[in-house]
């Protein structure tokens, strides 16, 4: 059995597609984990006082849209009267033991691949400063609603994988070196590979990071290399925050085009090669070229 649980205020103004993106990434982390979710159960704050229940519904609604896409129930859940809109999901499920994947398990020479393009915190942070493009927060919206069923069942298509994370609030950066720390490797992220949000790269501006662009950068503190060459804009999208972001998986290199090929007959909206994992350098858990 397998257990997780995320929520959030609002990162876009339409309720029925916030339930699916929190739906999405409450999913997520089950289907990291090469999992099938079983049950849901909604966590909800609302101002019960200052905004209609009928807002509340629809919210629920596309969260149930989200839970039933990924062939589990909604059982039930818990609300309380909040000053601020807040909504997630805690999520059950099961995996067999001996298939169970972990972000601990990566091995040296085995190849990233990444399956959600990134930028979604720019983009959202945009988005609520009203200076956005509709088409840019759309594209945004079909990553962030996706189902990361699409990359677990990718990868099992494909003969498997040694390790897996999903992409969310520590962004692309610190997540690969949970990786590279649990696996006690260091991880090469080639920045020049990223796939980025159509339109996002305009965004990657200091006016709209979040807090934790500089957050996520300093955490990594002495663990993390940025070679001379870096392209400074792209290596902002290695710190951006993520909303129900995509699966950065460790495979060996022989499986790799085999997981691309199933990523994209699936329907999977990036397959990009974007590191490699090599021995421990020192102290180093990422390396940005």
């Amino acid at each position: 059995m397998v257990q997780t649980l995320d929520f959030f205020p609002p990162l876009v103004d339409d309720p029925f597609i916030f339930g699916q993106i929190a739906a999405a990434n409450a999913l997520s982390d089950v289907y990291a984990m090469n999992a099938r979710p079983l049950t849901a159960m909604n966590i909800v704050g609302f101002p019960d006082n200052e905004l209609p229940l009928s807002v509340l519904g629809e919210i629920l609604r596309g969260a149930a849209d989200r839970v039933a896409l990924a062939g589990a129930v909604t059982l039930g859940g818990h609300t309380l009267r909040d000053s601020e809109i807040k909504f997630g999901l805690s999520v059950t499920g099961l995996v067999d033991p001996a298939a169970m994947l972990t972000n601990a398990g990566a091995r040296p020479n085995d190849v990233l691949v990444l399956t959600k393009p990134l930028g979604t915190g720019f983009v959202t942070t945009a988005a609520k400063k009203e200076e956005c493009p509709p088409e840019v927060l759309a594209r945004a919206v079909a990553g962030m609603i996706q189902l990361n069923a699409v990359a677990r069942d990718a990868l099992q298509s494909a003969g498997g994988a040694h390790a897996v994370t999903d992409v969310t609030g520590y962004g692309l950066a610190v997540h690969a070196s949970e990786m590279a720390d649990g696996s006690r490797l260091t991880v090469e992220i080639d920045l020049r590979s990223l796939p980025i949000i159509e339109g996002a790269e305009e965004l990657a501006i200091p006016r709209f990071f979040t807090r934790a662009s500089k957050s996520n950068r300093e955490f990594l503190g002495g663990r993390l290399l940025i070679e001379p060459d870096a392209d400074p804009i792209r290596l902002e999208f290695a710190f951006d925050a993520q909303t129900s972001g995509g699966l950065l998986i460790a495979v060996h290199p022989d499986h790799a085009g085999g997981l691309i090929d199933e990523l994209l007959r699936r329907g999977g909206l990036a397959a990009a090669i974007v590191g490699r994992v090599t021995e421990r350098r020192d102290q180093l858990a990422v390396i940005l070229r």
